[in-house]
């Protein structure tokens, strides 16, 4: 018999997972609030958009919506990004990042990663991911020129 948390957590959705959903952002949001009123990232550029970024990427991840990124949540992840990796470096990269020993990366240790100064294995990843994104090439009709704006 499936449990009450797999039917909850169930992205087809319903109210049960609306209000589940709500209820992760606003925690996720609280946990954003609490860095950006803090004195330690005072210095880190673009912070609330850095963060709300990070969130967007953390619920992304968090597929069952728990809270914490577990090992297949990583392991999803990586995968999805072209970085699959073996259980054991899952594990290392995991114990690298979580502070709580918890097995998993909560969302403030996430946060902290990707803000802190210590360089971790998935926070490479992670920060290539954003640099290898495509850029965007225009659409429509190019602009008209004359021969006044040749070189």
């Amino acid at each position: 018999m499936p449990s009450a948390k797999a039917d909850v957590a169930d992205p087809q959705g319903g109210k049960a997972y609306g209000k589940l959903l709500e209820e992760f952002e606003s925690s996720l949001d609280a946990t954003n609030k609490m860095f950006i009123d803090g004195d330690d990232f005072k210095d880190v550029e673009d912070l609330p958009e850095k963060l709300e970024a990070y969130k967007l990427k953390f619920i992304e991840c968090d597929r069952d919506k728990s809270g914490d990124l577990d090992m297949m949540d990583v392991k999803y992840m990586l995968e999805k990004l072209g970085q699959a990796k073996t259980h054991l470096e899952l594990k290392k990269m995991i114990q690298e990042v979580d502070t709580t020993k918890s097995g998993t990366i909560n969302y403030t240790d996430f946060v902290m990663m990707m803000l802190g100064n210590k360089s971790s294995v998935l926070k490479l990843i992670l920060m290539f991911e954003e640099k290898v994104k495509p850029i965007e090439k225009p659409v429509g009709l190019p602009p008209k020129r004359d021969i006044s704006s040749l070189p």
